[in-house]
């Protein structure tokens, strides 16, 4: 079931976050996640709109809506590849009409999931946080892109 994150999932939100951010992210080193959990759980999480994917009473993945942009979607790592993270993206898909999102070039895996879900690559960047090349994402409802 997919519902609204409430404030008492937050710790919860955080521990997926942490744990799938290490498994996806092996190119930066761990303390830099570390070093992001206060903000997470006390900053970006509650300026998102955000939902979570919660089965049996337990949440195992949610995803963040900001100003047209995805800045978080993250599954437990037991839980990965059984279809929540695509639950959770076709929420939001359901939602609005364009979505963009950054995902580091080194995040190959993730890249692939983004691409079979129909989002396009519109550029790169580089993540102010960690000076890692990003590619720069984006879906629309009408399949249309402009650049």
């Amino acid at each position: 079931m997919i519902r609204t994150l409430r404030p008492e999932d937050l710790d919860d939100a955080v521990s997926i976050w942490f744990s799938a951010s290490i498994k996806a992210h092996d190119f930066i080193p761990e303390e830099f996640w570390f070093s992001q959990k206060q903000n997470m759980r006390d900053m970006y999480l509650p300026n998102c709109e955000s939902w979570v994917y919660e089965s049996a009473g337990k949440v195992l993945g949610f995803v963040s809506y900001y100003e047209g942009s995805i800045p978080a979607i993250f599954v437990d790592p037991k839980s990965q590849s059984r279809g929540v993270g695509t639950q959770l993206l076709n929420h939001l898909k359901g939602k609005y009409n364009k979505l963009t999102l950054t995902v580091y070039t080194e995040n190959v895996t993730t890249h692939q999931f983004y691409l079979h879900h129909g989002f396009i690559d519109v550029g790169t960047c580089i993540c102010e946080h960690t000076a890692k090349e990003q590619i720069e994402m984006c879906w629309t409802k009408s399949g249309y892109v402009q650049a």
